[in-house]
């Protein structure tokens, strides 16, 4: 999973990256210069620490995630839209974390004289959207040259992605962002290598002081989830060791750390669930869209496993740990073989066979 961190200029942006990957970046202001800082970090599963310590491998591996702190955006959306590298990056995101002030420091002024959150998305969501504006007509022109040429594809193709692409500008010029649209699966194919900017799941982060209570704001958007986070207290509690942070934790009434909550909140926000392999030498999660096959999870391990699939020997987690190990869910019936087209659920433990 890979996450931008996106926001206006001052909003805490490389803050909330220090607090969700306990980093220590400084966090001086880029002045809207075009930056990117990277961080890979572990997702915390209790599940995997226990089914480590059920068999005690030599490896444990937990899931990552990939959070990129990206500097550049400013909401002023340009006629021209968003500079290559830049826009190279955001493309490469599966999601963002807009970051939205609504913090007050005198010492850190506002880029538009004051803090106002709903001011500050709706100019973030607006160079987004005139960026794939400007994508959707660059499109259209080249489908509109396609048609009056008259040869190469099937006709009727063509007419269905002009349609769409005509769908497209529509929604973007009355401001409604491209992940509000249903789509169905074979328009899903046609915008694979697209990476439109306002399909994307935004996690709307209000980056708050200590104490402050958030604002309210709405955002009626499809694939998307607005939350609070005490960005600079959550920085300060994601650098101290484990034992402190929990103090100060319980002192401030802190029942689980930003990091953690931020990374349910994407699991959730893009579809994705954790299923295990495990044995003497390596207890692993791996990361897989909801209704994910079970082939598609062999996939997800190695694309020899995919390719030479068999059956998938699957077990519950729940299963598992009530009955003790592997040996006694297949006594009881709870090791099971499951085809191709299984359904695979959050927490299954897999082992596939393959040949």
């Amino acid at each position: 999973m890979r996450l931008g961190i996106i926001g206006l200029p001052q909003s805490g942006k490389t803050t909330i990256f220090n607090a969700l990957t306990r980093g220590d970046t400084p966090t001086t202001v880029s002045g809207g210069r075009f930056e990117v800082h990277t961080a890979v970090v572990d997702v915390p599963d209790p599940r995997v620490d226990r089914l480590s310590a059920m068999f005690e491998p030599g490896k444990t591996t937990y899931a990552k995630v990939t959070y990129a702190d990206i500097a550049g955006l400013e909401g002023s959306a340009s006629k021209s839209g968003i500079s290559g590298a830049l826009l190279n990056q955001l493309t490469q995101m599966e999601g963002f974390v807009h970051v939205v002030r609504c913090f007050q420091n005198v010492s850190i002024p506002h880029p538009a004289g004051s803090v106002d959150a709903r001011r500050d998305i709706a100019n973030m969501d607006a160079e987004l959207m005139l960026n794939d504006l400007l994508s959707v007509e660059r499109k259209l022109e080249r489908l509109a040259d396609e048609r009056r040429r008259g040869a190469g594809r099937d006709k009727a193709q063509l007419e269905r992605e002009i349609a769409l692409f005509e769908r497209f500008r529509e929604a973007l010029s009355s401001g409604e962002p491209l992940r509000d649209l249903e789509l169905s699966p074979e328009q899903e194919k046609w915008l694979a290598g697209f990476g439109f900017l306002s399909r994307k799941p935004v996690l709307l982060l209000l980056n708050l002081s200590d104490g402050q209570e958030p604002p309210q704001v709405s955002y009626p958007h499809q694939r998307s989830v607005v939350a609070p986070l005490q960005g600079k207290l959550e920085m300060e509690l994601a650098q101290l060791p484990p034992e402190d942070a929990e103090m100060f934790m319980a002192e401030y009434g802190i029942q689980e750390l930003g990091l953690q909550r931020v990374i349910s909140l994407s699991y959730d926000l893009l579809g994705l669930q954790s299923f295990f392999t495990v044995g003497k030498d390596e207890v692993r999660a791996w990361t897989v869209g909801r209704g994910a096959t079970a082939v598609e999870a062999a996939g997800a391990i190695h694309s020899d496993l995919q390719k030479g699939f068999i059956r998938a020997e699957v077990a519950g987690y729940a299963d598992l740990i009530s009955l003790g190990g592997l040996a006694e869910a297949r006594a009881r019936g709870k090791l099971r073989l499951e085809g191709k087209e299984y359904i695979v659920q959050d927490g299954d433990i897999v082992h596939i066979r393959f040949s």
